[in-house]
């Protein structure tokens, strides 16, 4: 799989066809109340309505189990040094671990699920963003696949001059500068870009107008309304469980 391309959702899922402002506020909501609780079952009762949420995702199955094996590596090497380190032991590195899984996956959904340039819409139309910031964001959001190619045709090249090797140590040690031709030929296209985009008219402010205006919807409010529900589901059970630890204690 290619380093940096984008996940793609399908259109028609009903995660997918909300509002991008309401499924940003929606993995919001989750996160803070994943980051406010620092028990287990809170986070794992939240993992289990992600779950769901995968369902209604439209993402590939495959694909994004995939795309989150870094993530659960991840997940799994905070909890084992926090198990081994920490003063909780390994209950405490257990809930850490499934904590960060939680916020990681609902991140991913809210992302993964959004058409950029409807999120840049909303952005500009209902929070009153800069449009000049929106654009600039978009722009950059849109060069990811580009980068991805760009970093496999470096990948190539540099082969080809015998400056990398096919695979093991050595391409680990060639790493760096495979980068650093990454981050200047990023820089190159950038500036190119961004004097294109002003000769276009993107930095006037002046007469600017929304090619697809979009109204919040119930289903929009029902997808907030179920974040809510069930972070005070999963709390309200660890509290009746007696495990609930919140991270500031009142």
């Amino acid at each position: 799989m290619r380093l940096l391309a984008p996940l793609e959702a399908d259109p028609r899922a009903p995660l997918a066809r909300t509002h991008p402002l309401a499924k940003l506020a929606a993995g919001l909501v989750v996160m803070l109340g994943l980051f406010a609780s620092i028990d287990a079952v809170t986070s794992t009762l939240v993992l289990v309505a992600l779950a769901a949420a995968i369902a209604l995702s439209g993402l590939r199955p495959r694909t994004l189990a995939t795309r989150a094996i870094p993530l659960l590596v991840s997940a799994i090497g905070v909890a084992f040094f926090n198990a081994v380190a920490g003063q909780n032991g390994v209950p405490g590195g257990v809930a850490l671990g499934v904590r960060l899984l939680g916020i990681s996956i609902a991140s991913v959904l809210a992302v993964a699920t959004t058409d950029p340039t409807e999120l840049a819409d909303g952005l500009v139309q209902h929070l009153r963003a800069s449009p000049r910031f929106v654009v600039g964001a978009l722009a950059a959001f849109r060069l990811f696949p580009l980068f991805s190619r760009e970093w496999d045709t470096l990948g190539l090249a540099r082969r080809a001059r015998g400056i990398e090797a096919d695979r093991g140590i050595t391409r680990l040690v060639t790493f760096p500068g495979r980068a650093l031709g990454l981050l200047i030929a990023a820089i190159r296209r950038a500036t190119r870009l961004a004097v294109a985009m002003d000769a276009r008219g993107f930095a006037s402010l002046e007469c600017r107008t929304l090619a697809r205006p979009r109204a919040f919807t119930r289903d929009d409010a029902v997808l907030v309304a179920s974040a809510f529900a069930v972070v005070a589901v999963a709390i309200g059970a660890s509290v009746a469980l007696g495990t609930w630890r919140p991270l500031i204690a009142l």
